[in-house]
Protein backbone atom coordinates (compact mmCIF):
# COMPACT_ATOMS: atom_id res chain seq x y z
CA UNK A 1 0.00 0.00 0.00
CA UNK A 2 1.62 3.02 -0.65
CA UNK A 3 1.40 6.15 1.24
CA UNK A 4 -1.02 8.06 -1.11
CA UNK A 5 -3.47 5.75 -0.63
CA UNK A 6 -3.58 5.70 2.74
CA UNK A 7 -3.54 9.34 3.20
CA UNK A 8 -6.39 9.12 0.23
CA UNK A 9 -8.76 6.03 2.34
CA UNK A 10 -8.56 8.00 5.71
CA UNK A 11 -9.94 11.30 3.63
CA UNK A 12 -12.45 9.23 2.27
CA UNK A 13 -13.66 7.79 5.01
CA UNK A 14 -13.36 11.08 7.35
CA UNK A 15 -16.00 12.23 4.77
CA UNK A 16 -18.52 9.53 4.80
CA UNK A 17 -18.61 10.06 8.20
CA UNK A 18 -18.62 13.83 8.17
CA UNK A 19 -21.58 13.26 5.95
CA UNK A 20 -22.99 10.35 7.69
CA UNK A 21 -23.95 8.64 4.80
CA UNK A 22 -25.80 5.42 5.24
CA UNK A 23 -25.51 5.85 9.30
CA UNK A 24 -22.19 5.06 9.27
CA UNK A 25 -21.53 7.09 12.24
CA UNK A 26 -23.78 4.66 13.93
CA UNK A 27 -20.41 2.25 13.95
CA UNK A 28 -18.56 4.32 16.46
CA UNK A 29 -17.96 2.61 19.40
CA UNK A 30 -15.97 3.78 22.56
CA UNK A 31 -13.09 0.72 24.40
CA UNK A 32 -10.85 1.71 26.68
CA UNK A 33 -8.06 2.66 23.81
CA UNK A 34 -10.72 5.18 22.99
CA UNK A 35 -13.00 5.75 19.94
CA UNK A 36 -13.18 3.67 16.91
CA UNK A 37 -15.16 2.24 14.08
CA UNK A 38 -15.56 -1.31 12.78
CA UNK A 39 -14.87 -1.43 8.73
CA UNK A 40 -16.37 -4.28 7.02
CA UNK A 41 -13.43 -6.27 7.01
CA UNK A 42 -13.55 -6.51 11.01
CA UNK A 43 -11.08 -4.18 11.32
CA UNK A 44 -11.40 -1.66 14.21
CA UNK A 45 -9.85 1.74 12.93
CA UNK A 46 -9.05 3.71 16.01
CA UNK A 47 -10.42 7.32 15.50
CA UNK A 48 -9.02 11.03 16.80
CA UNK A 49 -11.07 14.27 17.93
CA UNK A 50 -11.68 16.33 14.87
CA UNK A 51 -10.08 19.79 14.45
CA UNK A 52 -12.67 21.29 12.17
CA UNK A 53 -15.67 20.56 10.30
CA UNK A 54 -16.71 17.21 12.39
CA UNK A 55 -16.35 15.30 15.51
CA UNK A 56 -14.05 12.55 14.59
CA UNK A 57 -11.00 11.57 12.02
CA UNK A 58 -8.82 8.31 11.25
CA UNK A 59 -6.49 8.65 14.19
CA UNK A 60 -3.23 9.95 12.45
CA UNK A 61 -1.31 6.56 12.70
CA UNK A 62 -3.56 4.32 11.07
CA UNK A 63 -2.75 3.44 7.89
CA UNK A 64 -6.21 2.09 6.23
CA UNK A 65 -6.35 0.63 2.57
CA UNK A 66 -8.85 2.19 -0.45
CA UNK A 67 -10.71 -1.46 -0.91
CA UNK A 68 -10.98 -1.60 3.05
CA UNK A 69 -12.86 1.86 3.14
CA UNK A 70 -14.91 1.33 -0.52
CA UNK A 71 -16.07 -2.22 1.06
CA UNK A 72 -17.49 -0.92 3.83
CA UNK A 73 -18.94 2.10 1.69
CA UNK A 74 -20.75 -0.66 -0.26
CA UNK A 75 -21.83 -2.29 3.29
CA UNK A 76 -23.81 0.94 4.26
CA UNK A 77 -25.12 1.98 1.02
CA UNK A 78 -28.91 2.04 0.09
CA UNK A 79 -29.15 -0.30 -3.03
CA UNK A 80 -31.18 2.40 -4.27
CA UNK A 81 -27.66 4.38 -4.52
CA UNK A 82 -25.63 1.83 -6.68
CA UNK A 83 -25.39 3.20 -9.53
CA UNK A 84 -23.76 6.56 -7.02
CA UNK A 85 -21.57 4.23 -5.47
CA UNK A 86 -19.77 2.98 -8.14
CA UNK A 87 -19.26 6.62 -9.80
CA UNK A 88 -17.30 7.18 -6.38
CA UNK A 89 -15.11 3.99 -6.69
CA UNK A 90 -14.19 5.54 -10.20
CA UNK A 91 -13.53 8.71 -8.26
CA UNK A 92 -11.39 7.23 -5.76
CA UNK A 93 -9.12 5.26 -8.09
CA UNK A 94 -9.03 8.37 -10.44
CA UNK A 95 -7.64 10.35 -7.45
CA UNK A 96 -5.16 8.33 -6.23
CA UNK A 97 -4.13 7.77 -10.25
CA UNK A 98 -3.19 11.62 -9.99
CA UNK A 99 -2.41 11.96 -6.70
CA UNK A 100 0.16 9.39 -7.14
CA UNK A 101 1.40 11.10 -10.70
CA UNK A 102 1.92 14.21 -9.27
CA UNK A 103 4.36 12.84 -6.47
CA UNK A 104 6.08 11.62 -9.25
CA UNK A 105 6.13 14.93 -11.70
CA UNK A 106 6.07 17.78 -8.39
CA UNK A 107 10.29 18.44 -8.25
CA UNK A 108 10.47 18.78 -11.77
CA UNK A 109 7.49 20.99 -12.01
CA UNK A 110 8.63 22.78 -9.07
CA UNK A 111 12.09 23.04 -10.36
CA UNK A 112 10.34 25.31 -13.84
CA UNK A 113 9.15 27.52 -11.37
CA UNK A 114 5.20 27.19 -11.60
CA UNK A 115 3.09 30.15 -11.65
CA UNK A 116 0.87 30.11 -9.10
CA UNK A 117 -2.02 28.93 -10.06
CA UNK A 118 -0.52 26.10 -10.45
CA UNK A 119 0.91 25.94 -7.15
CA UNK A 120 -2.45 26.56 -5.43
CA UNK A 121 -3.29 23.07 -7.25
CA UNK A 122 -0.76 21.36 -5.24
CA UNK A 123 -3.07 21.94 -2.56
CA UNK A 124 -6.05 19.46 -1.77
CA UNK A 125 -9.68 20.37 -1.36
CA UNK A 126 -10.40 21.00 2.16
CA UNK A 127 -13.10 18.97 2.46
CA UNK A 128 -13.89 17.37 -0.64
CA UNK A 129 -11.37 13.90 -0.30
CA UNK A 130 -11.24 12.68 -4.54
CA UNK A 131 -10.86 16.46 -5.44
CA UNK A 132 -7.99 15.45 -7.67
CA UNK A 133 -10.13 12.76 -9.78
CA UNK A 134 -10.87 14.17 -12.96
CA UNK A 135 -12.73 10.55 -14.43
CA UNK A 136 -11.85 9.61 -17.85
CA UNK A 137 -8.53 11.29 -18.36
CA UNK A 138 -5.81 9.56 -19.08
CA UNK A 139 -2.01 10.07 -17.32
CA UNK A 140 -1.04 11.44 -20.40
CA UNK A 141 -3.61 13.97 -20.38
CA UNK A 142 -3.78 14.80 -17.05
CA UNK A 143 0.26 15.56 -17.77
CA UNK A 144 -0.77 17.57 -20.89
CA UNK A 145 -4.13 19.96 -19.39
CA UNK A 146 -4.26 19.09 -15.39
CA UNK A 147 -2.82 22.81 -13.47
CA UNK A 148 -0.40 21.05 -11.00
CA UNK A 149 1.66 19.91 -14.23
CA UNK A 150 2.18 23.35 -15.34
CA UNK A 151 1.51 22.42 -19.09
CA UNK A 152 0.99 24.76 -21.65
CA UNK A 153 -1.18 23.87 -25.11
CA UNK A 154 -2.86 25.10 -27.94
CA UNK A 155 -6.46 25.75 -28.12
CA UNK A 156 -8.45 24.20 -30.80
CA UNK A 157 -11.13 26.41 -33.19
CA UNK A 158 -14.33 25.44 -34.36
CA UNK A 159 -16.61 27.96 -37.19
CA UNK A 160 -20.21 27.98 -35.65
CA UNK A 161 -22.74 28.97 -38.49
CA UNK A 162 -25.06 31.87 -37.71
CA UNK A 163 -23.70 32.28 -34.35
CA UNK A 164 -22.95 36.59 -34.32
CA UNK A 165 -20.58 35.95 -30.93
CA UNK A 166 -17.68 37.49 -31.65
CA UNK A 167 -14.37 37.08 -29.59
CA UNK A 168 -12.26 40.35 -29.00
CA UNK A 169 -9.86 41.13 -31.47
CA UNK A 170 -6.70 40.24 -28.72
CA UNK A 171 -8.31 36.59 -27.90
CA UNK A 172 -9.22 36.05 -31.56
CA UNK A 173 -6.12 33.91 -33.32
CA UNK A 174 -7.50 35.11 -37.07
CA UNK A 175 -10.09 37.66 -38.91
CA UNK A 176 -12.98 35.06 -39.80
CA UNK A 177 -16.83 35.96 -41.61
CA UNK A 178 -18.11 33.28 -39.55
CA UNK A 179 -17.64 32.66 -35.79
CA UNK A 180 -14.97 31.19 -34.39
CA UNK A 181 -15.12 29.60 -31.19
CA UNK A 182 -12.10 28.36 -28.76
CA UNK A 183 -12.48 24.96 -27.71
CA UNK A 184 -10.50 22.77 -25.43
CA UNK A 185 -8.74 20.18 -26.87
CA UNK A 186 -10.29 17.96 -24.32
CA UNK A 187 -13.66 19.03 -25.33
CA UNK A 188 -12.51 18.41 -29.13
CA UNK A 189 -14.83 15.16 -29.54
CA UNK A 190 -17.95 16.44 -27.99
CA UNK A 191 -18.19 19.83 -30.09
CA UNK A 192 -17.17 17.29 -33.14
CA UNK A 193 -20.96 15.60 -32.43
CA UNK A 194 -22.63 19.08 -32.98
CA UNK A 195 -24.42 19.72 -36.35
CA UNK A 196 -23.14 22.17 -38.72
CA UNK A 197 -19.96 23.02 -36.50
CA UNK A 198 -17.10 22.50 -37.90
CA UNK A 199 -13.51 21.66 -36.04
CA UNK A 200 -10.76 22.87 -37.45
CA UNK A 201 -7.37 21.14 -37.89
CA UNK A 202 -5.25 23.89 -37.11
CA UNK A 203 -4.06 24.51 -33.58
CA UNK A 204 -3.47 28.46 -32.30
CA UNK A 205 -3.04 30.50 -29.15
CA UNK A 206 -1.17 28.67 -26.60
CA UNK A 207 -2.60 28.84 -22.83
CA UNK A 208 -1.73 27.05 -19.44
CA UNK A 209 -4.20 25.79 -17.45
CA UNK A 210 -5.47 27.77 -14.19
CA UNK A 211 -6.46 26.04 -11.14
CA UNK A 212 -9.53 25.68 -11.92
CA UNK A 213 -8.94 23.57 -15.19
CA UNK A 214 -11.40 24.70 -17.30
CA UNK A 215 -10.34 28.54 -17.15
CA UNK A 216 -7.02 28.92 -19.38
CA UNK A 217 -4.48 31.67 -19.37
CA UNK A 218 -3.46 33.61 -22.13
CA UNK A 219 -1.15 36.22 -20.37
CA UNK A 220 -1.30 37.18 -17.20
CA UNK A 221 -3.97 39.39 -17.15
CA UNK A 222 -6.23 37.63 -19.90
CA UNK A 223 -8.57 34.26 -18.94
CA UNK A 224 -10.18 32.53 -20.82
CA UNK A 225 -13.11 29.87 -19.58
CA UNK A 226 -13.81 26.68 -21.65
CA UNK A 227 -16.65 24.08 -21.56
CA UNK A 228 -14.75 21.01 -20.41
CA UNK A 229 -16.43 17.44 -20.92
CA UNK A 230 -15.09 16.47 -17.46
CA UNK A 231 -16.69 16.37 -13.68
CA UNK A 232 -15.25 17.70 -10.55
CA UNK A 233 -15.81 17.28 -6.99
CA UNK A 234 -19.09 14.85 -7.75
CA UNK A 235 -20.05 13.04 -10.53
CA UNK A 236 -23.02 15.74 -10.89
CA UNK A 237 -20.63 18.74 -10.83
CA UNK A 238 -20.18 18.78 -14.87
CA UNK A 239 -17.80 21.53 -16.09
CA UNK A 240 -19.95 22.05 -19.01
CA UNK A 241 -21.36 25.71 -19.49
CA UNK A 242 -24.72 25.94 -19.92
CA UNK A 243 -26.99 28.89 -21.04
CA UNK A 244 -27.57 31.34 -18.62
CA UNK A 245 -24.71 31.26 -16.85
CA UNK A 246 -22.39 33.04 -18.11
CA UNK A 247 -25.32 35.91 -18.54
CA UNK A 248 -25.89 35.85 -14.34
CA UNK A 249 -22.33 35.70 -13.25
CA UNK A 250 -22.19 39.15 -15.31
CA UNK A 251 -24.67 40.88 -13.74
CA UNK A 252 -23.89 39.15 -10.55
CA UNK A 253 -20.55 41.03 -10.97
CA UNK A 254 -22.16 44.20 -11.33
CA UNK A 255 -24.03 43.85 -8.37
CA UNK A 256 -20.92 43.46 -6.46
CA UNK A 257 -19.33 46.00 -8.42
CA UNK A 258 -22.02 48.37 -6.87
CA UNK A 259 -21.50 46.61 -3.04
CA UNK A 260 -17.86 46.25 -3.22
CA UNK A 261 -15.66 48.05 -0.32
CA UNK A 262 -12.38 49.91 -1.56
CA UNK A 263 -10.21 47.06 -0.77
CA UNK A 264 -12.11 44.87 -3.20
CA UNK A 265 -11.63 44.12 -6.89
CA UNK A 266 -14.36 42.43 -9.27
CA UNK A 267 -12.87 40.70 -11.92
CA UNK A 268 -13.78 42.05 -15.46
CA UNK A 269 -16.30 38.65 -16.74
CA UNK A 270 -18.86 40.83 -18.80
CA UNK A 271 -17.48 39.36 -22.36
CA UNK A 272 -18.58 36.16 -23.18
CA UNK A 273 -20.31 34.35 -25.90
CA UNK A 274 -23.03 31.09 -26.02
CA UNK A 275 -24.29 28.99 -28.87
CA UNK A 276 -26.90 27.53 -26.83
CA UNK A 277 -24.99 24.37 -26.49
CA UNK A 278 -22.99 23.20 -23.25
CA UNK A 279 -19.52 22.55 -24.84
CA UNK A 280 -19.78 25.84 -27.34
CA UNK A 281 -19.33 28.91 -25.04
CA UNK A 282 -16.44 31.30 -23.69
CA UNK A 283 -16.15 33.75 -20.86
CA UNK A 284 -12.91 36.51 -21.24
CA UNK A 285 -11.79 37.53 -17.82
CA UNK A 286 -9.96 40.45 -17.32
CA UNK A 287 -7.75 40.78 -14.70
CA UNK A 288 -6.35 43.88 -12.78
CA UNK A 289 -2.77 45.27 -12.47
CA UNK A 290 -0.71 44.00 -9.57
CA UNK A 291 0.83 40.44 -8.92
CA UNK A 292 -2.20 38.38 -8.30
CA UNK A 293 -2.34 35.27 -5.58
CA UNK A 294 -5.23 32.97 -5.69
CA UNK A 295 -5.81 32.16 -1.88
CA UNK A 296 -6.08 28.47 -2.52
CA UNK A 297 -2.08 28.86 -3.04
CA UNK A 298 -1.59 30.01 0.42
CA UNK A 299 -1.13 26.27 1.73
CA UNK A 300 1.42 25.62 -1.10
CA UNK A 301 5.04 25.08 -0.29
CA UNK A 302 6.76 27.83 0.24
CA UNK A 303 4.08 30.83 -0.92
CA UNK A 304 3.64 32.08 2.84
CA UNK A 305 7.07 32.55 3.10
CA UNK A 306 7.48 34.24 0.28
CA UNK A 307 4.34 36.71 1.23
CA UNK A 308 5.25 37.13 5.05
CA UNK A 309 2.21 37.68 7.21
CA UNK A 310 -0.49 38.41 5.65
CA UNK A 311 -3.20 35.86 6.70
CA UNK A 312 -4.42 38.24 9.58
CA UNK A 313 -5.04 41.45 6.66
CA UNK A 314 -6.46 38.76 4.40
CA UNK A 315 -9.07 37.78 6.94
CA UNK A 316 -10.07 40.90 8.05
CA UNK A 317 -10.39 41.90 4.00
CA UNK A 318 -12.28 38.51 3.87
CA UNK A 319 -14.98 39.14 6.59
CA UNK A 320 -15.67 42.55 6.95
CA UNK A 321 -17.26 42.89 3.50
CA UNK A 322 -18.78 39.53 3.30
CA UNK A 323 -20.36 40.42 6.86
CA UNK A 324 -21.51 43.63 4.89
CA UNK A 325 -22.69 41.86 2.06
CA UNK A 326 -24.90 39.59 4.42
CA UNK A 327 -26.30 42.14 6.64
CA UNK A 328 -26.36 45.66 4.63
CA UNK A 329 -27.93 43.73 1.62
CA UNK A 330 -28.44 40.36 1.76
CA UNK A 331 -25.81 38.57 -0.58
CA UNK A 332 -23.91 35.20 0.47
CA UNK A 333 -20.91 34.59 -1.76
CA UNK A 334 -20.00 30.94 -3.03
CA UNK A 335 -16.28 33.00 -3.36
CA UNK A 336 -14.37 30.02 -1.60
CA UNK A 337 -11.06 29.41 -2.16
CA UNK A 338 -10.39 29.00 -5.63
CA UNK A 339 -12.49 31.93 -6.84
CA UNK A 340 -10.70 34.62 -4.04
CA UNK A 341 -7.06 35.91 -5.05
CA UNK A 342 -4.73 38.40 -3.33
CA UNK A 343 -4.08 41.06 -5.40
CA UNK A 344 -0.27 43.09 -4.45
CA UNK A 345 0.16 46.19 -5.76
CA UNK A 346 3.24 48.30 -4.02
CA UNK A 347 2.29 48.07 -0.92
CA UNK A 348 -1.22 47.71 -0.91
CA UNK A 349 -3.24 44.44 -0.96
CA UNK A 350 -7.01 44.06 -1.68
CA UNK A 351 -9.13 40.84 -2.52
CA UNK A 352 -9.93 39.84 -5.89
CA UNK A 353 -13.54 38.12 -6.64
CA UNK A 354 -14.56 36.31 -9.91
CA UNK A 355 -16.66 33.63 -10.95
CA UNK A 356 -19.63 35.11 -9.11
CA UNK A 357 -22.76 32.48 -10.53
CA UNK A 358 -23.60 31.13 -7.49
CA UNK A 359 -23.96 33.70 -5.41
CA UNK A 360 -27.24 34.29 -3.52
CA UNK A 361 -29.12 37.15 -2.48
CA UNK A 362 -31.70 38.31 -0.76
CA UNK A 363 -34.70 40.99 -3.66
CA UNK A 364 -36.15 42.00 -0.35
CA UNK A 365 -32.64 42.82 1.33
CA UNK A 366 -31.77 44.18 -1.95
CA UNK A 367 -35.00 46.37 -2.83
CA UNK A 368 -34.76 47.71 1.03
CA UNK A 369 -31.53 49.18 0.24
CA UNK A 370 -32.51 50.71 -2.65
CA UNK A 371 -30.76 47.98 -5.03
CA UNK A 372 -31.71 46.88 -8.26
CA UNK A 373 -32.33 43.06 -8.29
CA UNK A 374 -30.61 41.48 -10.78
CA UNK A 375 -32.58 39.58 -13.25
CA UNK A 376 -30.88 36.23 -13.24
CA UNK A 377 -31.78 33.27 -15.03
CA UNK A 378 -31.30 31.19 -12.86
CA UNK A 379 -33.89 31.43 -9.81
CA UNK A 380 -32.22 29.79 -7.04
CA UNK A 381 -29.88 32.84 -7.06
CA UNK A 382 -32.63 34.86 -5.16
CA UNK A 383 -33.50 33.83 -1.94
CA UNK A 384 -35.31 35.81 0.91
CA UNK A 385 -34.57 33.15 3.35
CA UNK A 386 -31.80 34.47 6.27
CA UNK A 387 -30.59 31.13 6.61
CA UNK A 388 -30.24 29.62 3.67
CA UNK A 389 -27.62 33.05 3.23
CA UNK A 390 -26.42 32.10 6.34
CA UNK A 391 -25.65 28.53 5.08
CA UNK A 392 -23.76 29.64 2.57
CA UNK A 393 -22.09 32.07 4.77
CA UNK A 394 -20.58 29.55 6.91
CA UNK A 395 -19.53 26.62 4.32
CA UNK A 396 -18.20 28.60 1.98
CA UNK A 397 -16.98 32.05 3.42
CA UNK A 398 -15.99 30.89 7.16
CA UNK A 399 -15.27 27.29 6.54
CA UNK A 400 -13.51 27.19 3.05
CA UNK A 401 -12.24 30.92 2.61
CA UNK A 402 -11.21 31.94 5.80
CA UNK A 403 -10.69 28.39 8.69
CA UNK A 404 -9.20 26.22 6.19
CA UNK A 405 -6.67 28.93 5.80
CA UNK A 406 -6.11 29.88 8.82
CA UNK A 407 -5.80 26.31 10.68
CA UNK A 408 -3.17 25.43 8.19
CA UNK A 409 -1.28 28.77 8.39
CA UNK A 410 -0.82 28.54 12.48
CA UNK A 411 -1.02 26.36 15.24
CA UNK A 412 -4.97 25.44 15.77
CA UNK A 413 -5.55 27.77 19.03
CA UNK A 414 -3.72 30.36 17.42
CA UNK A 415 -6.17 30.18 14.05
CA UNK A 416 -9.20 30.00 15.83
CA UNK A 417 -8.43 32.68 18.26
CA UNK A 418 -7.86 35.37 15.37
CA UNK A 419 -10.80 33.99 13.18
CA UNK A 420 -13.20 34.30 16.60
CA UNK A 421 -11.40 37.87 16.80
CA UNK A 422 -12.03 39.22 13.45
CA UNK A 423 -15.63 37.68 12.96
CA UNK A 424 -16.39 39.59 16.17
CA UNK A 425 -14.93 42.84 15.43
CA UNK A 426 -16.85 42.55 11.57
CA UNK A 427 -20.22 41.61 13.35
CA UNK A 428 -19.75 43.97 16.35
CA UNK A 429 -20.07 47.11 13.63
CA UNK A 430 -23.64 46.02 13.25
CA UNK A 431 -24.84 45.87 16.78
CA UNK A 432 -27.80 44.33 17.51
CA UNK A 433 -28.83 44.76 13.72
CA UNK A 434 -31.54 41.18 13.08
CA UNK A 435 -29.26 39.91 9.94
CA UNK A 436 -26.12 40.32 12.37
CA UNK A 437 -27.62 38.94 15.39
CA UNK A 438 -28.53 35.87 12.92
CA UNK A 439 -25.21 35.77 11.90
CA UNK A 440 -23.63 35.78 15.08
CA UNK A 441 -25.77 32.82 16.20
CA UNK A 442 -25.37 31.15 13.60
CA UNK A 443 -21.65 31.30 14.03
CA UNK A 444 -19.77 32.52 17.17
CA UNK A 445 -22.64 31.48 19.42
CA UNK A 446 -23.41 28.57 17.58
CA UNK A 447 -22.91 24.84 19.37
CA UNK A 448 -22.07 23.33 15.71
CA UNK A 449 -21.38 24.55 12.64
CA UNK A 450 -23.65 23.82 9.55
CA UNK A 451 -21.62 21.54 6.61
CA UNK A 452 -22.34 20.35 3.24
CA UNK A 453 -22.80 16.76 2.15
CA UNK A 454 -20.75 17.32 -1.18
CA UNK A 455 -20.06 13.87 -1.75
CA UNK A 456 -23.49 12.53 -0.79
CA UNK A 457 -25.23 15.04 -3.37
CA UNK A 458 -22.25 15.13 -5.90
CA UNK A 459 -21.59 11.68 -6.87
CA UNK A 460 -23.36 8.89 -4.15
CA UNK A 461 -27.61 10.15 -3.64
CA UNK A 462 -29.35 10.85 -6.87
CA UNK A 463 -31.46 14.39 -6.64
CA UNK A 464 -34.59 12.31 -6.86
CA UNK A 465 -33.47 10.71 -3.77
CA UNK A 466 -31.70 13.44 -2.02
CA UNK A 467 -34.25 15.97 -2.75
CA UNK A 468 -31.48 18.58 -3.83
CA UNK A 469 -32.00 21.62 -5.74
CA UNK A 470 -28.44 22.41 -5.75
CA UNK A 471 -25.58 19.81 -5.06
CA UNK A 472 -23.51 22.66 -4.11
CA UNK A 473 -25.88 23.86 -1.64
CA UNK A 474 -26.98 20.28 0.19
CA UNK A 475 -26.41 20.65 3.64
CA UNK A 476 -27.32 17.99 6.27
CA UNK A 477 -24.25 17.79 7.86
CA UNK A 478 -22.98 19.87 11.18
CA UNK A 479 -19.58 19.66 13.10
CA UNK A 480 -18.14 21.01 16.20
CA UNK A 481 -18.10 25.28 16.38
CA UNK A 482 -13.97 25.22 16.45
CA UNK A 483 -14.85 29.23 16.94
CA UNK A 484 -15.55 28.89 20.23
CA UNK A 485 -12.94 28.98 23.02
CA UNK A 486 -11.85 25.37 24.76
Amino acid sequence: MSGREAYLAARVLNALLREDYGGLSSRISRTKDGAGLLLADGRWVRLEPGALFQDFVVASEERLGLEQVLETLVEVADPADSEGVAAFFEECLAALTALELHDSHAGEVLARGPSYEALAAFVDHPVYPTSRARVGLSERELLAYAPEFAPSFELRWAVVPGSTERLPADVAPWESDEALFPVHPLAVGEVRKIDGVRVLDEARVTVRPTLSMRTVELDPRTHLKLPLPISTLGARNRRSIKPGTLGDGAKAELLLRELADPDVLLADEQTYGHAGHEYLAWMVRRLPEGKIVPVAALGAPGVLDELGDVVPAYLRLLLRWNVRLFVRYGVALEAHQQNLALVFHGDRMRLLVKDNDGLLASPARLRAAGIEVPGFADERMLNDDPHALADVFVTITLHLAAAAVAFGAMPHAEAAALLRGTLAEALDAYGDDPMARILRARTLDAARLTGKSMITAGTLVAKERSGARDVNKFYGTSGPNYLRRA
